[in-house]
């Protein structure tokens, strides 16, 4: 661990002084990985589905509707369902208007194909709106590993976008990089592969979105075991996307994250004393242990009152396995046309 976590924060020593030759696959493996790729590509197939339409107020309460904005790539659109309300944006504008007894309104910017560099644009969506959102939430990451894109150059555009956001005064929840190493299709080596470079970019992201301001949820490992188990039922007709079954663990394991930025439940930071499930740890190594242990939440921490210690920022660690359950989705009281939203048809193998 201790290995992996100074490989993280090298990582995100790169992205701060714009450092290179960090790399998440070797040369000497291109070849082979080309063709396993390819090979891969024609059995997932190819999907024209859209992502479905999911703008809207949702729940029930009194008040000014929150603003939720759900931003990434294709697993924040919710591809391959075809009903709105199994996507993550649905389920978590509906547990988050639950917790909070007041409506939210979803404007979902996440777009098909993304990767971080792609945050940006987003963004400027959002920008474009009259008032801000009060939480944003973050689906980004395995289309950077599959396009090959440097670690510190993906974490940089999360870092920038996340900073960007919270000047906004916008909360973030960063739902950090999904384990590919769980797509059948994918054989070994490149399985193995895949996954130490999931693992390994959703540390960089980890440390790099809490110098910045937000806090991450470890999807990867915390969704591998269920996807591994029953592929058949977690995974989506083209074997690589979630299922509706599967967005919903993620929506699970989100929301109380979501719900904590929001001010909902209390601020982990503030406690004296860690409870039981929690750590307060290095940034570094808490970035490493939640990228092993699914549903993890990193968040900011003080010790003895400071930010930092003699190895970094402090964090805190909480180790959840949420419940599908804990999700209960609401239909949206009204849903709105979004013209400016992206809604792309494409092929599975440009996916993430």
């Amino acid at each position: 661990m201790v290995l992996r976590a100074a490989r993280a924060r090298r990582i995100a020593t790169a992205t701060a002084f714009g450092g290179g030759g960090i790399t998440l696959l070797g040369a000497t493996t291109v070849g082979l990985l080309y063709l396993q790729a390819r090979m891969a590509v024609h059995a997932i197939g190819f999907t024209k589905w859209q992502p479905p339409k999911a703008d809207g107020v949702y729940g029930q309460g009194t008040g000014t509707p929150l603003l939720f904005a759900m931003m990434g790539d294709s697993t924040a659109a919710g591809f391959a369902v075809a009903d709105a309300l199994e996507t993550p944006g649905s389920m978590l504008a509906s547990g988050i208007a639950a917790v909070a007894d007041r409506p939210v309104r979803l404007r979902r910017v996440a777009k098909v194909g993304a990767t971080s560099a792609d945050l940006h644009e987003q963004v400027e969506k959002l920008r474009r709106r009259k008032r801000a959102p009060d939480l944003a939430v973050v689906f980004i990451g395995a289309n950077d590993v599959i396009r090959r894109m440097r670690p510190a150059d993906s974490v940089r555009h999360l870092q920038e976008v996340v900073r960007e956001l919270v000047g906004m005064g916008t909360a973030v929840v960063v739902g950090t990089c999904p384990d590919l190493g769980t797509v059948q299709p994918i054989g070994q080596p490149l399985r193995y592969i895949a996954r130490r470079a999931s693992r390994q970019l959703a540390a960089a992201q980890t440390i790099g979105v809490i110098e910045a301001g937000g806090r991450t949820v470890s999807l990867g490992n915390l969704l591998a075991e269920d996807f591994l188990a029953r592929p058949d039922e977690m995974f989506g007709p083209d074997r690589f996307h979630p299922s509706a079954r599967g967005y919903a663990h993620a929506a699970a394991a989100v929301l109380p994250s979501a719900c904590a930025a929001l001010g909902l439940l209390p601020d982990l930071a503030d406690r004296l004393e860690p409870a039981p499930d929690e750590d307060v740890l290095p940034v570094h190594r808490a970035a490493v242990a939640a990228a092993e242990s699914g549903g993890s939440e990193v968040s900011r921490a003080r010790v003895a009152g400071r930010e930092r210690g003699p190895r970094g920022r402090w964090a805190t660690l909480m180790r959840r396995r949420p419940r599908t359950e804990e999700v209960a989705t609401t239909p949206p009281v009204a849903v709105e046309d979004d013209d400016t939203a992206e809604h792309e048809v494409t092929g599975s193998s440009a996916a993430g």
